[in-house]
């Protein structure tokens, strides 16, 4: 009883923590990080909708749509998000599901839909038509060693073939018109090319269309020529591609664009002052 009234009392200290002031962990500053995030996203989503047209929506929809890797037609390629869909005439890919045609007119750029050319839908007659404006073509430039153009006029001369058929497009250079001025009397290099392209299309029994473009003018112009002068350039071509040979009957039609076609992007340079004598196909 003596040891246990001499003992010491046993004395029992509970600390309480208090959690509060402390940083947490960092846990929040994530959680700001996700919700500033958010709200961009959402902002740069309303700039979106009111910064765009429908087409380029479209576009954007499309290539975050994980159903449809690439749409056929659409790639929203167009004012400030100018890229181009990969089947795009410009692209790679030719055939597929995108443009058919390696060089389309205005009028029927990126409209492939089938995946398949519109050549090869006519059959074995369009395939040798296109070999022959091929020919023509490459006699006309000298790809196969011989030339009907020397290299002086050969600088105004750009060829393509399209579904609309062999285009020769002859060109102003600086330093170098085919008309006098800004009328229509015709230089005689113009009249050199002209003799060419008769010389080049008498192989053949297709039908022929003139088109003339031209050159913007300031706008503070009283009287604005382009049309008038385009459409008198094109009939001027027209005289003398018959008075080198070609029938007239030929001539399925004349047509003056203005500057409404610019060939380059200064829609007041010289190159714009062009003319294009298209041999056409059968089907046109």
């Amino acid at each position: 009883m003596t040891g246990q009234a001499n003992a010491a009392p046993v004395i029992v200290k509970r600390k309480k923590i208090v959690v509060a002031g402390g940083h947490h962990g960092g846990a929040w500053k994530v959680a700001y990080a996700d919700f500033v995030t958010a709200m961009m996203a959402f902002f740069l989503l309303m700039w979106l909708l009111n910064a765009t047209t429908e087409k380029q929506r479209k576009g954007l929809a499309d290539y975050f749509n994980p159903t449809i890797p690439v749409n056929r037609i659409s790639g929203g390629g167009e004012g400030m998000f100018g890229g181009q869909s990969v089947f795009s005439e410009q692209a790679v890919a030719q055939m597929g599901t995108g443009g058919s045609m390696v060089r389309p007119t205005e009028e029927r750029q990126a409209r492939g839909q089938t995946g398949v050319d519109r050549a090869a839908e006519d059959g074995a007659a369009e395939s040798e038509e296109t070999r022959a404006l091929r020919a023509i073509e490459e006699r006309l430039l000298g790809r196969g060693g011989e030339s009907l153009v020397s290299e002086t006029l050969l600088r105004h001369i750009v060829t393509r073939v399209t579904d609309e058929g062999l285009i020769v497009e002859i060109f102003d250079l600086p330093g170098a018109p085919l008309f006098e001025g800004e009328g229509d009397r015709p230089l005689p290099l113009a009249s050199a090319l002209a003799g060419v392209i008769a010389e080049a299309f008498g192989v053949v029994a297709n039908e022929v269309a003139v088109q003339g473009h031209t050159r913007a003018y300031p706008i503070v112009l009283a009287v604005n020529p382009v049309w008038g002068l385009s459409a008198a350039r094109a009939q001027a071509m027209r005289r003398m591609i018959t008075a080198a040979g070609l029938e007239e009957g030929r001539l399925q039609r004349v047509t003056g664009f203005a500057d409404r076609r610019p060939a380059v992007t200064d829609p007041m340079a010289v190159r714009n002052n062009r003319l294009e004598v298209i041999l056409l196909r059968h089907r046109r």
